[in-house]
């Protein structure tokens, strides 16, 4: 890997203060990293992580793939120096981090920017600071530095946390064995594999809005397909229907396709819904290995069935 400072390793993978503490670890609604911020910061409303009430000072939290920590830990140990960034060693509540500190310059003047990365166990967790020169004598690197090594993290999300950060109710959550938030995206994943054992090896659904959709009948049903053929994750696949439904008592379309997903190249039936309305389209994915299809529909169909916007 080549000499790039964490922030831009970190960014490339992710592809989209002297003050006293609090007393304990805070997770961001719906994070599996959390840390004890320093006074003055609370948590943001427009990004996952925390800000002054200014928005000057933000701290941003995110959560990268498992390999991510090991590539970087590698990395720093292989090249000790980034050019003149030299990368150093935490230890957190979550165990050994790496963090880098240098100046960057943006539209507002020069900001003090901190980019630190920790392990999760099934996922690798990033924290980046952003301090602007004028605020470095209240939040400074030592103050900074005491607030990374409070990382933790945890290894679920209250599911009653998760679900009401999204757009949407969902009244039936099929009895799949994990709920998971999809970042800041307003998207929720159900699902009875995991991270380790891949998601595509057992039933598993995403539930989304998408802001655009035809206004116009007649495309809905070429808006369906193209939406359906860029599911993320299909790698083959084969539309074997494609009509127009009614999903309670409005206008939709439903979608079938049999490819394959996922690392493995797993055989599949995927179903996406697309629910019409004023703001958009509700968007409903069940996908299933082809020998599980015919007991996860029914599972499919009543979490679909379940859902309402949020009033």
């Amino acid at each position: 890997m080549s000499y790039l400072r964490l922030s831009s390793i970190l960014a490339w993978l992710v592809i989209t203060m002297g003050g006293a503490f609090a007393a304990d670890q805070v997770f961001p609604p719906g994070a599996r990293i959390g840390l004890t911020p320093l006074v003055g910061l609370t948590p943001a409303k427009t990004f996952t992580g925390f800000e002054t009430e200014d928005k000057s000072v933000k701290v941003l939290v995110a959560e990268l793939p498992a390999a991510a920590y090991g590539e970087v830990m590698n990395t720093f140990k292989t090249n000790p120096a980034i050019g003149a960034i030299k990368p150093e060693s935490l230890e957190t509540g979550a165990g050994t981090a790496y963090y880098t500190v240098d100046n960057v310059k943006n539209a507002s003047g020069v900001v003090r920017h901190y980019a630190m990365i920790l392990s999760g166990g099934t996922f690798s967790g990033y924290v980046d600071v952003q301090v602007p020169e004028n605020a470095t004598k209240i939040y400074s690197d030592d103050a900074v530095r005491q607030m990374l090594a409070s990382a933790v993290t945890r290894k679920e999300v209250p599911v009653d946390e998760q679900l009401s950060l999204m757009p949407f109710t969902v009244g039936n959550l099929g009895d799949f064995k994990h709920v998971r938030a999809l970042g800041a995206t307003g998207a929720l994943l159900l699902s009875d594999g995991d991270e380790t054992t891949g998601f595509e090896a057992a039933p598993f659904m995403v539930i989304g809005v998408m802001a655009s959709a035809p206004a116009e009948p007649d495309d809905r049903a070429r808006f369906a397909e193209q939406a359906a053929r860029a599911i993320p994750g299909l790698h083959t696949g084969r539309i074997t229907m494609s009509e127009p439904v009614r999903i309670e008592s409005m206008a939709g379309y439903e979608t079938r396709i049999d490819g394959t997903s996922g690392r493995n190249d797993t055989q599949v039936t995927l179903v996406q819904w697309l629910r019409f309305g004023s703001q958009g389209a509700l968007r409903v994915i069940g996908s299933a290995p082809r020998d599980q299809w015919e007991k996860a529909f029914p599972r499919f169909r009543a979490v679909r069935d379940s859902i309402q916007p949020r009033s």
